[in-house]
């Protein structure tokens, strides 16, 4: 993220539906049908969504178009097996298995549904709704390793910059896996980095302290994933992605470029349309935290 960016905190309705390639009509259908909770309303009357209901919206885009009926989405939601990102639920599994029986009915229209629904009963109700390079490279993970929260960064990471992107971001839930005490580490700076909140002044000394560490931190972490040999394996993602799709090799992985979804926004406008509750110290401690990493030198 560019230092001098500001991420909005709140967004309206339109660059939601935009950033998880929806329309408001359809956002206000799943409020009416208790789909999506209706958010707080900005002082011109305007629905604003935050950083929960565009994950929320994002996850049932994606149970959506795997075929999935929006009231079994919401029952699913209700009861607490979605939100939870639980796997074993007999809801999900059950609706699942309906949907499956459905498809192979129409294997050659809805082929791309049985796939991603046949995804989802292998490697979970959450991971199997990302892209089947990103869980690929996700395999080796221990049992349990893996967060809700990492599945949220990388559902952001794969809509904005694609199955590729998604995959190298993948990359550092691998290392930190492989590690214990760096995602101790990582804990504790996101715990610090959370506490800058509004009620801190952007000059106060933790907001450089929190930077430093945070500059420290990702140095350590870029040092394991080179002495580990990671850094080797996301080159063959690279090496993988264009063997699978050729016709993106001489794209130079631009925002343009068919690594993104197939008719989604590049990756600047994705970028401006979702929301992130910073603070301007948080914001503030981004911003120095680039500068610590703009001063190390090409050898670091």
């Amino acid at each position: 993220m560019h230092p001098s960016f500001m991420p909005p905190r709140q967004v309206k309705i339109g660059d939601a539906a935009a950033f998880v390639g929806s329309t408001p009509r359809a956002i206000r259908h799943y409020h009416q049908i208790g789909l999506l909770p209706e958010p707080e309303r900005g002082g011109d009357g305007r629905r604003r969504y935050e950083y929960e209901d565009m994950i929320r919206l994002l996850w049932i885009r994606k149970m959506a178009d795997a075929g999935i009926a929006l009231d079994d989405i919401r029952d699913a939601f209700t009861s607490g097996t979605a939100s939870a990102g639980a796997d074993s639920g007999e809801g999900v599994a059950g609706i699942l298995e309906r949907l499956e029986q459905t498809l192979a009915e129409q294997e050659e229209k809805l082929r791309r549904q049985r796939t991603a629904v046949q995804r989802m009963r292998t490697e979970g109700s959450r991971m199997g709704l990302l892209s089947d390079f990103v869980t690929e490279r996700l395999k080796s993970l221990p049992e349990g390793s893996l967060r809700q929260e990492d599945l949220d960064i990388l559902l952001v990471t794969e809509r904005i910059f694609g199955p590729l992107g998604a995959a190298v971001q993948a990359t550092r839930f691998v290392a930190l896996a492989a590690r214990p005490t760096l995602r101790e580490d990582s804990d504790r700076i996101d715990e610090a980095e959370e506490a800058l909140d509004d009620s801190v002044a952007v000059d106060d000394p933790r907001v450089a302290h929190v930077a430093a560490e945070r500059h420290a931190f990702e140095s350590a972490l870029n040092a394991f994933i080179e002495e580990s040999g990671l850094d080797v394996a996301e080159d063959d993602l690279f090496d993988a992605w264009d063997t699978l799709h050729p016709e993106d090799s001489e794209d130079e992985a631009g925002p343009g470029s068919g690594r993104r979804e197939a008719g989604s926004m590049s990756a600047g406008e994705a970028i401006g349309k979702m929301p992130y509750d910073f603070s301007p110290a948080r914001l503030r401690c981004l911003e120095l935290t680039a500068e610590l990493f703009a001063q190390d030198s090409p050898a670091t």
